[in-house]
């Protein structure tokens, strides 16, 4: 039985999710249940990122303890698992004892193979990306990511990681794996990074000036900083350091990620496997970033759109679809209600839905059952290879080229006429009808599993209990 472990990246719970981050987890679910039908035994992860400055500043405003207002926000990222039908194996929060063990422990490691030294230093940083910035990284003085955000300035004496150590063995990396990095072009970008020379970069903050994080071994005037922490995460959720069974198992495995954080997941965690002597991560998938007719979303310019207000609107399985169908992976996608609407009537309502309705029709009137001699699977070779790419828009548009050859078939061939006509040519006809509506709800299935399930009972049954998309106007 082959082996497949996904992640996504851990968001900061200082606000609510976002539709970039259910793109990033509904794309790691459709992976996760990809190798499912596939027979690979799968673990997939996914979770929160609660430490840092950033979550501090925020249950500070509110006036709470950082861990309690943690504990209240945490539900509505562990909600989306019933609101967008994910599949995820494990919830992980870094505020996880088990984490903190496993962080800590990680510490050690690096510290012990002299990797993990101290020293001060003054330098410009940005609470948004809770990242480090150099001059030519700042537009006006400010990150280009968080504009609405002032640079702070940091001079305190802090621990700092080795990265300058780990140039060329992440060099050696990339030369060696081509394809570590998808799309192509954040894998040129990662590597002109490193190219450029690597500094070594601040993986703990005074306790005194931010208490909220994982406390540093043997030193209890400092906490790790938020990102040698997190990225832990990754290993910590299959048992490591404690209990290996899952780790021996799974890792290493594939992450999913926004291009915000090519850096952290490709370079540094990667440094950081290194330098603890354990295999680094099979591929890093990096997506691009969700506009709103062409804006960032903000809460000022009031264009924010939720996962939660989508699945309202189109249902669990209609969004799932949307947010993947809109764009290549790895490249930008920019969205209003009237696109995602219009794409829906046409995809979903006209397209799919309508497809169902009329072969169920003509099963219940010609009371024709499905014969399940042959069907497409799930594992055919050019289907199969657009998932290894991480092509899931061209597997969808696979998936509705072959709904539109369908409802062309119906049309060209006209059952209800070759009925009177001609019965054994009609027996053919029904026969792939049925057939091919069995394979487009087995290929449907790990982007739309309810809507897959759905297919499958009404062509059991011949009856439709309900129209699967129901037209928007």
């Amino acid at each position: 039985m082959n082996k497949f472990y996904i992640t996504t990246t851990l968001p900061y719970v200082n606000a609510k999710p976002h539709i970039g981050f259910a793109k990033e987890i509904v794309e790691a679910d459709v992976l996760a249940r990809f190798h499912r039908e596939l027979g690979d035994a799968v673990f997939f992860n996914t979770g929160t990122d609660e430490h840092g400055q950033k979550i501090y500043q925020k249950a500070v405003e509110l006036g709470m303890d950082a861990k309690a207002y943690c504990d209240s926000v945490v539900p509505e990222f562990d909600k989306l698992k019933h609101s967008l039908n994910l599949s995820f194996d494990n919830f992980i929060r870094t505020t996880d004892e088990h984490h903190v063990k496993a962080a800590q422990e990680f510490w050690k490691i690096c510290e012990k193979n002299g990797d993990i030294y101290k020293k001060n230093y003054k330098v410009k940083y940005c609470v948004g990306c809770e990242l480090e910035k150099t001059d030519s990284e700042l537009v006006d003085g400010k990150c280009p990511d968080h504009l609405n955000m002032e640079i702070e300035i940091i001079e305190e004496e802090n621990y700092f990681f080795r990265f300058s150590a780990y140039q060329e063995k992440l060099l050696e990396l990339y030369k060696n794996n081509p394809n570590f990095v998808v799309p192509q072009k954040r894998m040129n970008e990662v590597r002109s990074f490193v190219e450029r020379g690597l500094e070594d970069f601040s993986v703990s903050r005074l306790k005194s000036k931010m208490a909220w994080g994982v406390p540093v071994p043997g030193d209890d005037e400092h906490v790790m900083y938020v990102w040698f922490d997190a990225l832990v995460n990754y290993i910590s959720t299959l048992g490591w350091p404690i209990s290996l069974d899952n780790f021996e198992k799974f890792w290493p495995g594939v992450q999913v990620c926004g291009k915000d954080n090519l850096r952290q997941q490709s370079a540094m965690w990667q440094a950081m496997l290194m330098s603890a002597k354990l295999p680094n991560s099979k591929q890093i998938f990096v997506n691009g970033f969700i506009t709103v007719d062409g804006q960032k979303m903000s809460k000022s310019l009031g264009n924010v759109i939720s996962p939660y207000e989508m699945v309202e609107k189109f249902g669990a399985d209609a969004t799932r679809y949307l947010l993947l169908a809109g764009a290549s992976f790895g490249e930008d996608f920019d969205i209003t209600w009237e696109k995602l609407i219009e794409k829906y009537n046409a995809d979903l309502a006209n397209g799919l839905g309508n497809l169902v309705s009329r072969v169920v029709k003509l099963a219940e009137n010609y009371d024709y059952s499905v014969d399940e001699m042959w069907s497409l699977t799930i594992s055919e070779s050019e289907f199969s290879e657009l998932f290894k790419k991480i092509e899931l828009d061209n597997a969808l548009g696979f998936v509705m080229d072959y709904v539109r050859r369908g409802d062309k078939f119906i049309n060209d061939s006209e059952p209800w006429k070759l009925v009177k006509s001609d019965k054994d040519k009609f027996n053919k006809v029904m026969r792939q009808t049925l057939n091919s509506l069995l394979s487009t709800s087995q290929i449907v299935s790990p982007f739309m599993p309810e809507t897959s399930e759905k297919i499958k009972k009404a062509l059991e049954t011949k009856k439709l209990d309900e129209v699967l998309f129901q037209r928007i106007k």
